[in-house]
């Protein structure tokens, strides 16, 4: 049990599999699709089938939010807008492509009465200023096929490293998870254009 960030295939993003969470999917791709051309935007329509599970292939995206948000929400109020750090942190679902602005759609979806969708491309740049704002160490795991990156920094790794080689990365982990926990999320939403969401 807990809160999942996951990447979701077109059978889940376009048909469900009878489950009622996932079903939920499909009311928000509809949803989605109609504000788009309200907007006169193209559909999003081609998000990626199933691929096999391999781990490291960076073909998944899996992990699980644990840690308090507390210091990373401090973080993102130290270098970002106010504007920013709403839509970081309210986002519900992060879509491969670019939106001037997030899209609120007035349908359900995970922990949420509405869905907050927002662009990969907006969310890229801004984890990226934290995570240079961190210093974030290029041992952090780039493909999170399957809790790598909450395994890392939860099982001792990110502790090891931060011992032998510390900085304002290493300050404070709970929040450096959050930072790379974005940063890869819109890195892998980008690279295989799918969507991310909360489960």
């Amino acid at each position: 049990m807990g809160v999942y960030l996951v990447s979701v295939d077109a059978k889940d993003w376009f048909e469900g599999s009878g489950d009622e969470e996932e079903d939920g999917w499909v009311h928000v791709s509809s949803a989605l699709n109609e504000e788009l051309g309200r907007r006169g935007l193209p559909a999003y329509d081609s998000v990626p089938e199933e691929a096999e599970f391999v781990r490291g292939s960076g073909q998944h995206f899996e992990e699980k939010l644990i840690p308090s948000m507390d210091g990373f929400v401090a973080l993102c109020e130290a270098h970002l807008s106010a504007e920013e750090v709403a839509v970081l942190c309210g986002w519900s679902v992060l879509v491969p492509f670019s939106l001037d602005e997030p899209i609120l759609l007035p349908v359900g979806s995970g922990y949420t009465d509405e869905t907050l969708v927002a662009g990969a491309p907006q969310m890229l740049a801004l984890a990226e200023r934290l995570a240079e704002a961190v210093d974030l160490p290029a041992e952090t795991p780039a493909m999170c096929d399957n809790l790598d990156l909450t395994t890392w920094f939860r099982d001792g790794p990110a502790s090891e490293l931060a011992a032998s080689r510390p900085g304002p990365w290493s300050a404070d982990l709970d929040a450096t998870f959050y930072v790379a926990l974005y940063l890869r999320a819109a890195q892998h939403s980008l690279r295989r254009g799918c969507p991310i969401v909360y489960t």
